[in-house]
């Protein structure tokens, strides 16, 4: 499913395309901004998004085979629920 068919199914609820990309786009921006902040998105029954932190590490350039320095970042995760997991 790309973002085109999740703002066609929201359209399916009674508004226009334009609204539903709104609304759509409203969503995503909301939980884009609450993990940039570092907060925690839980939507019941679906699951949570959350920020871990990853370590600095060694890895190695598939070309060269020479060791480099991989920086420590933070990555979004996402843990599905309970019944997205049990509806998979």
């Amino acid at each position: 499913m790309t973002k085109q068919d999740l703002v066609n199914e929201v359209a399916n609820l009674g508004m226009t395309k334009k609204q539903a990309a709104a609304a759509v786009n409203a969503v995503l921006d909301s939980v884009k901004g609450a993990l940039a902040a570092g907060d925690k998105v839980s939507l019941v029954g679906f699951g949570s998004f959350s920020v871990k932190k990853r370590a600095a590490r060694e890895g190695r350039n598939p070309r060269t085979g020479r060791p480099l320095k991989i920086p420590a970042k933070k990555v979004p995760v996402f843990k599905p629920g309970k019944a997205l997991r049990d509806a998979v």
